[in-house]
This record gives structure tokens, C-alpha cells and sequence, in this order.
């Protein structure tokens, strides 16, 4: 194993010493070679002009666009032919920033901007010279925008160069959009705001028309309004980004500090802002041979502008029956799995409540991830699926709450209070979280954080944090400590009540490295978040190397050699409790596919006895483990027809052996059906049992159009030795406005038996005034 290693490392120095594509600074001063425009239509191979030089720090400020009041009602149908639009000036002379940084983009973009009362409108003339080679995969809402050509518009309405808007189209008019804040650190997709747009494909090109109004947007009582803004077109059959205002490759849209200027706004009102949203629902469900049992009820939502930057939620008699069913896992650790939130409410905002820097990773590969089998999340201290939902993944009933969340001048705000009701033995319980955070410097922040969970009776947790997040061009400097405050018997009697961390983060073009020590108390008991360790120290070290040679065959886009440490020693002696070291390098293709060979050994510290598979039985003794797995992990083009991915593990695990297989094909054959299939198979040998567990997950998407869905779910387990099934249809009536019917079951696999069914059907109507 020791030749590996010095075989891997003597790869990354042979690797560092060939020049690559580009060997300056991320911003600054780059020496970028940028080339004249081409006609639109011109080859790719055309001859460049001249090089120049892109100084990143300023291009941005120059690019500059005027909005422009339209002179007449503007009808929403994708054709840009109301005489307004010749009126307004063009943004356009769009950049690569993959994968031929600083070069114009293959086929240039021209962008629009109106506005009247009530909205602003974009018009979008995406130019192609081969339309028929357009890349559509997807309609569905919030669809994968890495998938399809696409557009997309980044607002920063503040004009503060770390927070905004996203929204995003295809050539087909599917809608994507999000809220994001501290430049993507903080990056919720599951917003949903009041918007539109229409599309239409031409022999020139695609066109959309995207109209959004002011009061689905925050923004100061300034007059005239000015706004950060930039523009991204992805063509994917290059698998090319290119921006408006641009970008170094390590960037993506969020990076609003770099972003473009948009002005000549005048008389701005963002309306009352207040949106009133019902719901009825009836249901029936039944659980093994009992009688049916049938259900109404209603409740409503309401959202209220309180200022231009803070939004005031209520919710009464809160529903989330439409969500989507978690999808299964296998657990090969001794720490509890976790499964990521999925309720709106929860979502919308939630990177205001996000507290302290979230652990991160290197590598790709999608459904067919290029990291561990074993793979531990990292802690969140907030952890809303804490919050009507038991330890079971059961939805628990919301008697209501309020959220208070936005921006006021240079603070972030949040705070949150929900009620839920006593059910299945769970006593009614309130939980409150407020979050501040006040931006410093030119692109920082320091914050604090309270959270509250008090249990009918004598039961509380509290917990009081403060973090720091320092961001200096490439370089990032966080830090957090919190105590958690509860009775004395619901604790460990040894240790402290604290946790802190501190971590740094640097990128340029050719490396990215990241370094962070944390501490978790024995007594650190924090029941609003996600805890994986107790009493441990944990130093995560993180080197990535990325390459693009001029050597390398056209079809390899960019290598990555990159190197993971993570030990976490006990804090009662310092005694080594896990260490694990990763060992990667990936190819990412031009096409979009990947490929990553590895290995990752594993140093394990067992104190107390696990089971590793309660159904049948498997437990891990005590004692020192230490085992290698290595892996082969490939991706196909997911933008293709027909692709499959799989990943393939073997070596030593604890005391015995593990062979690992995962594979899946993906079928689209246009943007109305997405099917796909993933089989997970665990072949362990170990001294007292030999045994194979499976989970495939069956996945079916049809849309019928980019205002109606359906979509299927199906699961099976041979260690539950259980069927699932969860298929939800959706029609969005009317913006932010839906119909849902969904259908849940569970069969014992073993007997045919059915253990639960569930139908649903659920309408809500949203009214904004």
C-alpha cells in the first residue's frame, strides 16, 4: 500500500510541473487570451484576433446595461416583436469561462431589459447556427440545469455584491430558480418565486421572454434603482458556460461580486407584497388489514412584506403530504444516516439560518459518487427535519408557526418558531431558532445564532453559537464555538457542553486546499441539529489538484488528483478514534462524463459493540480495524438519450471482505420522460456471516407539460425485504398555485402482504396582492 502512496504522490508532483492552459491568479490581473467575435455562425475553429488581457477586478465594472421603460404592454409569447424591444440596448459579447476561459463564447448571446409598473422583462436571443443540435432534457419545475442549453439570470438587488436572485430557462420554457447568499456559500434552490417566461426555437437560434415582477423581488426604496445583474448561456452539446460580465473558471454565477451593472430604473414599488395561500386536503390510508380510515383538513400559509427586505411567514395547521418520500439507504458505519430536508417551508431562507461552515468535498460523479461507501456526514448544528418529523422519518402535525426572515441594511435576520402537536407518544413540543449575522468588510460576516426546543413538562435544549466568516478573494477564514444548555440528567456527567471550529479555504486555477480542526464536547447535546460524534476532535485536511495540459487528448477536459485526511481523536486522552485517507484522481471528460479511479484506507478505533446490519443480525466487536477499499467509479454524458453510470469497490472491511456494485442506466429520450434505475448490491464476508444486501430505486418522470408532472418513486430493500412505491401528480393551476395526488405504499416483499397504503389529494391557491 506504501507504493501506492508514493506512486500517488510522486503523480501529483510529476503533474504540478507541466504547464496547463492557465497559470495565473483566479482574479487580478489575468493574462487571459481573448479573442475577437466571430460572426455569428462562424466555425469553431475560426481565427482569433489579438489577445488581450481580462483584469477581472474591473471588466465587471464596465459592463454595464440600461433598463429601459417599454412603451407599450408587452405580451408574454417568446417572439420579442413589440416595438419596445428595439429601443433597448443589447448586452451581449458573452465570455467562456469553461472551457476556453476568457474566449467568446461558440455562439453569442443578446440580452434586453424593460420594465414598466409592475415588472421587469428580459428578452434572450441565444443565437445557434446548428438549432437542431439543441439539448433539451428536462420540463419538469426546478429541473437539472446542468442537463440542457439554458439561460440564466443572476439579480442582485441590493446591490451589496453577496446576495440575489436566480432564474433560469431552457429552450422548452422549464423554470429553475433560487435564493442565494454570501456569493453561493449559501444557496437555496428551493425557493419558488412569482415568475414567467416563453420560449421559441428558430432557425437563428432560441428566444425567451422572461417576465418578473417586483414583488417576487427585495430591494432598497432607492431612486433610480441600480442592480448588480449577470447573464450565463450554457450550450450543452460543448458542454460550454459562457457569461455576460466574466467569470474565471473556479467561479460560477454566484459570484455577484464580479457581476455586471444594471441602471435606469426609476420609480420602483415593490406592491404590498402580501401572499394569502389556502390549502384543502382529503385522504384515505390504510395499514395492513385495518379499515380504511379517511381524512379532511385545510390550513393556510401567509407571506407579508414587512420592509423591501424582510419577509413574515405564518402557518396554520402546516401539510407536507406532497413532499417526495426519502429515498433508502444502506448504512455501512456506526453513526446514524442522514437524510437532507425537502419540506418548502423549511427550505425557503434556510441559508439565512445556516450557522458556522458546512464540510465540503472533491470529486463528481453524480448518482455514482466518487467518495467512500462509508462516507460520515458532517454535523449541522440547525437541522430543521428535527422539527415535525420523529427519529423515524414520521411526519409529526404542525399546530402552526411564524418566520421572520430578509435583509435590513447590513444585517441578515431570521428567526423561526413552530408548535407541533402531541402525536404517536411524542408530547407537544416548541422549537425557536433566531439567526443575526452583519456583514463586515468588503465581503464578510460575523453572526450569532439562538436556538430554543421546549418539551411540555420539565424538558429543554438550548443551544448559543457565534461563527465568523472571512472572505478574502481565494482565501476563506471561518470559525464557530457554541455551548448547548440542557437538564443535568439528560447528559453524559463527564466533558463539556461545547463545540468550535475553525477551517481555511483557498482556490486558484490549479489547487484547492482545505484545512479545518473541530472539537465536539461529550456533553455537547444539541437536539436541533445533526450530530454524528460525541467527545472527539476532528482534523480534515483537503488538497485537490486541477489540470488541463495542452497535451491531453481533446475528448479529456481537465484531470483532478486530489488527497482527503480525516482523524478524529478521542478528547478523554487523545486516543485515536477513526483515521481515514482518500486517494483519488478523476477525469472529467468534454462531453460531461467522468471518471475517477481511487482508494481509501481506513484506521477504526471500536469501543462498544455496533450492529452493522440489525435485520440480520451482523454486529462489530471491539477493537482496531484497519482496511483499504479501492474503487472505479464512471459516469456517462448525462445529457445523452441513454447513459448509465456504476461504480464498482472491493478490499478488506473491519475483519472480513466487502465487494461493492453500483450501476444504473438513465433513459431520456426527449425532454417529456426521464427513467432511470439504480442497483446497489454489498456482497460482505465477515468471520461469522456472509451475506448480500440489495436496493434498487426505480425512478419515472413524464411531463406532460412545464405546468404538469408526474412523477414515480419505487424502492425495494432485501434487508427491510420491503417494496415502496411514491408516485405524486401535479398541475400547477396558476402561479405558485397546485393540484397534487399522490399515492404511498408498502409491501412486505416476503409475503405480498401490503403494510400501509395512502392516496391524497391536496389543492392549494395562491392569491398575491
Amino acid at each position: 500500500m506504501k507504493n501506492v502512496f508514493a506512486l500517488y504522490g510522486f503523480a501529483i508532483v510529476l503533474f504540478s510541473a507541466v504547464p496547463s492552459l492557465a497559470q495565473s491568479p483566479a482574479t487580478g490581473s489575468a493574462t487571459i487570451p481573448v479573442t475577437g467575435a466571430r460572426p455569428t455562425g462562424a466555425p469553431r475553429n475560426a481565427p482569433a484576433l489579438p489577445a488581450s488581457t481580462i483584469n477581472y477586478d474591473t471588466i465587471h465594472l464596465e459592463r454595464r446595461l440600461n433598463a429601459v421603460r417599454a412603451s407599450g404592454n408587452i405580451t408574454l409569447d417568446g417572439a420579442l416583436d413589440e416595438p419596445a424591444w428595439s429601443e433597448a440596448p443589447v448586452a451581449n459579447g458573452f465570455i467562456q469561462n469553461d472551457p476556453r476561459e476568457g474566449s467568446p463564447a461558440t455562439y453569442d448571446t443578446e440580452v434586453r431589459v424593460l420594465y414598466n409598473d409592475d415588472a421587469l422583462f428580459f428578452g434572450v436571443w441565444a443565437k445557434d447556427a446548428e438549432p437542431s443540435k439543441i439539448i433539451v432534457s428536462d420540463l419538469k419545475k426546478d429541473y437539472q440545469v446542468g442537463g440542457s442549453d439554458g439561460f440564466r439570470i443572476v439579480l442582485d438587488t441590493f446591490h451589496d455584491g453577496r446576495n440575489g436572485y436566480q432564474f433560469a430557462t431552457n429552450p422548452a420554457g422549464a423554470k429553475w430558480d433560487a435564493q442565494m447568499a454570501n456569493e453561493g456559500r449559501d444557496n437555496n434552490q428551493n425557493w419558488d418565486g412569482i415568475w414567467d417566461v416563453k420560449t421559441r426555437i428558430t432557425e437563428t437560434g432560441w428566444f425567451a421572454e422572461i417576465w418578473i415582477p417586483f414583488r417576487t423581488l427585495k430591494f432598497t426604496d432607492g431612486d433610480p434603482q441600480v442592480w448588480g445583474v449577470n447573464f450565463e448561456r450554457k450550450l450543452r452539446r460543448l458542454n460550454e458556460d459562457s457569461y455576460w460580465s466574466p467569470l474565471p473558471r473556479i467561479y460560477e454565477a454566484q459570484r455577484v461580486s464580479l457581476a455586471g451593472t444594471l441602471e435606469g430604473m426609476r420609480g420602483l414599488h415593490a406592491g404590498k407584497n402580501i401572499r394569502v395561500k389556502p390549502y384543502a386536503l382529503t385522504s384515505g390510508s390504510r395499514v395492513t388489514t385495518k379499515p380504511m380510515a379517511g381524512d379532511f383538513q385545510g390550513g393556510v400559509d401567509v407571506k407579508y412584506g414587512v420592509t423591501t427586505g424582510l419577509i413574515w411567514d405564518f402557518t396554520v395547521n402546516t401539510d407536507f403530504s406532497q413532499v417526495e418520500a426519502d429515498e433508502q439507504q444502506v448504512n455501512l458505519t456506526r453513526f446514524n444516516l442522514f437524510f437532507p430536508e425537502k419540506r418548502d417551508f423549511f427550505l425557503e431562507n434556510q441559508g439565512i439560518f445556516a450557522f458556522g461552515s458546512e464540510g465540503g468535498g472533491f470529486g463528481g460523479g453524480g448518482n455514482f459518487a466518487a467518495g467512500r461507501t462509508n462516507q460520515v456526514q458532517d454535523m449541522r448544528l440547525f437541522f430543521t427535519r428535527r422539527v415535525g418529523l420523529s427519529d423515524g422519518g414520521q411526519a409529526l402535525p404542525i399546530l402552526g408557526g411564524t418566520r421572520l426572515s430578509g435583509r435590513q441594511g447590513a444585517y441578515s435576520i431570521g428567526v423561526l418558531n413552530i408548535q407541533q402537536r402531541e402525536d404517536q407518544g411524542v408530547p407537544a413540543t416548541n422549537f425557536s431558532a433566531l439567526r443575526l449575522r452583519r456583514d463586515v468588510l468588503a465581503n464578510s460576516d460575523i453572526g450569532a445564532v439562538l436556538l430554543d426546543k421546549e418539551v411540555s413538562g420539565p424538558g429543554f435544549n438550548r443551544l448559543a453559537g457565534m461563527d465568523a466568516n472571512f472572505r478574502f478573494g481565494n482565501l476563506q477564514l471561518n470559525g464557530f464555538a457554541a455551548k448547548t444548555f440542557s437538564p443535568v440528567n439528560a447528559i453524559a456527567s463527564r466533558g463539556n457542553e461545547l463545540t468550535s471550529r475553525a477551517s481555511l479555504d483557498y482556490r486558484n486555477r490549479q489547487w484547492r486546499t482545505n484545512l479545518r480542526f473541530t472539537t465536539v464536547g461529550d456533553r455537547f447535546h444539541d437536539e436541533l441539529g445533526f450530530i454524528p460524534r460525541l467527545g472527539v476532535s476532528e482534523l480534515n485536511a483537503q488538497i485537490n489538484r486541477t489540470l488541463r495540459p495542452k497535451w491531453l487528448p481533446r475528448a479529456i477536459r481537465e484531470l483532478g488528483p486530489h488527497w482527503v485526511l480525516v482523524q478524529f481523536n478521542r478528547l478523554d486522552g487523545h486516543a485515536l478514534d477513526q483515521r481515514q485517507q482518500d486517494f483519488h484522481f478523476s477525469l472529467n471528460f468534454a462531453n460531461g462524463s467522468f471518471l475517477e479511479p481511487g482508494a481509501n484506507t481506513n484506521v477504526e478505533v471500536i469501543r462498544s459493540p455496533f450492529a452493522l446490519n440489525s435485520s440480520r443480525g451482523v454486529r462489530i466487536g471491539t477493537g482496531q480495524y484497519e482496511y483499504t477499499e479501492y474503487f472505479l467509479t464512471y459516469r456517462a454524458n448525462e445529457a445523452a438519450r441513454l447513459s448509465s453510470g456504476g461504480r464498482y469497490t472491493i478490499g478488506k472491511f473491519y475483519d472480513g471482505y466487502k465487494r461493492s456494485y453500483a450501476w444504473g442506466p438513465a433513459f431520456r429520450p426527449n425532454e417529456k420522460l426521464n427513467a432511470s434505475l439504480t442497483m446497489q448490491l454489498n456482497d460482505i464476508s465477515l468471520p461469522t456471516i456472509s451475506y448480500v444486501s440489495t436496493l434498487a430505486t426505480a425512478r419515472m418522470n413524464y411531463n406532460f407539460s412545464t405546468k404538469v408532472f408526474l412523477n414515480a418513486l419505487l424502492q425495494y430493500s432485501t434487508d427491510s425485504h420491503q417494496l415502496s412505491s411514491n408516485i405524486r401528480f401535479n398541475i400547477i393551476h396558476r402561479p405558485l398555485s397546485d393540484f397534487f395526488f399522490v399515492y404511498n405504499e408498502h409491501r412486505d416483499e416476503h409475503t405480498g402482504l401490503m403494510q400501509d397504503r395512502s392516496l391524497i389529494a391536496k389543492m392549494t391557491y395562491m392569491v398575491a396582492f
